[in-house]
């Protein structure tokens, strides 16, 4: 693919992403009118305003309870992990993978995943990097919209956030990728380790540690065995891994 023809591929997934999330933020802003405790018909009052406001792209003063990445293309805020552990799936093309993340030890990262997720973000994209033996790293890369290891969902981000102190990442691992020496360059890139691996810390510090696979982690292993394109330990997939859906809740 030409350099011309992948960056307008990135551009129609970037606005069919945009678009998700206009839709997100008004189930959102519908589940808040629903789920409080206001008489019906000051319910029915809110609702139409926030369906306004969505009509005319989302211009009213009313704000979203799960703040999403907008035109200003900034990460969310960390509040958006609430603290808390979340529960999900990501379905690849070849199964499903159970997946938990922790929210507590890093809010920016499960913030950044599931609000990416929530608005379709990762659907439908091609993991580009698997790592096998005799590369010392074992490894399943994925979350670059556009299917390459340069892609991102239009912003960075950083600090590092629960990094291990002895490099160690153990099999069942999800963490974000990153550039090199580079604390803030984190975007939607993320890795699940499949293999306990040592991955040493550069200049910047190790990798942000944001969740665990809980099931289905022999999907990730079958990826790996089947070794890479170009039968390097270190390359794209032999075979198309896709992303068909990411779920958290």
């Amino acid at each position: 693919m030409s350099t011309k023809r992948e960056r307008e591929y990135e551009r129609r997934r970037f606005e069919k992403w945009q678009q998700r999330q206009v839709e997100a933020r008004a189930r959102h802003r519908r589940q808040r009118v629903l789920a409080g405790s206001i008489a019906g018909g000051v319910v029915l009052v809110l609702a139409v305003v926030v369906w306004i406001a969505v009509a005319n792209g989302g211009s009213s003063a009313a704000q979203s309870p799960t703040p999403t990445p907008t035109s200003t293309l900034s990460a969310p805020d960390p509040s958006v992990a609430g603290d808390r552990t979340w529960t999900g799936d990501i379905t690849f093309n070849g199964g499903k993978v159970g997946i938990s993340l922790d929210g507590h030890a890093a809010p920016q990262a499960v913030a950044n995943f599931t609000t990416l997720a929530a608005a379709g973000f990762f659907d439908d994209t091609k993991c580009h990097r698997v790592t096998t033996e005799g590369s010392g790293l074992y490894v399943l890369q994925c979350g670059s919209p556009d299917g390459t290891a340069s892609g991102t969902p239009g912003y960075t981000w950083g600090p590092i956030e629960n990094a291990p102190s002895d490099n160690v990442y153990p099999a069942g691992t999800i963490a974000m990728a990153r550039a090199g020496n580079d604390a803030s360059s984190m975007g939607s890139q993320f890795f699940i380790v499949y293999q306990d691996s040592t991955i040493p810390a550069d200049s910047a510090g190790g990798y942000t540690i944001f969740g665990k696979v809980t099931s289905g982690l022999q999907v990730i292993k079958d990826i790996a065995a089947a070794g890479t394109a170009d039968g390097q330990p270190d390359g794209a997939p032999k075979n198309d891994v896709i992303i068909q859906k990411v779920e958290t809740q």
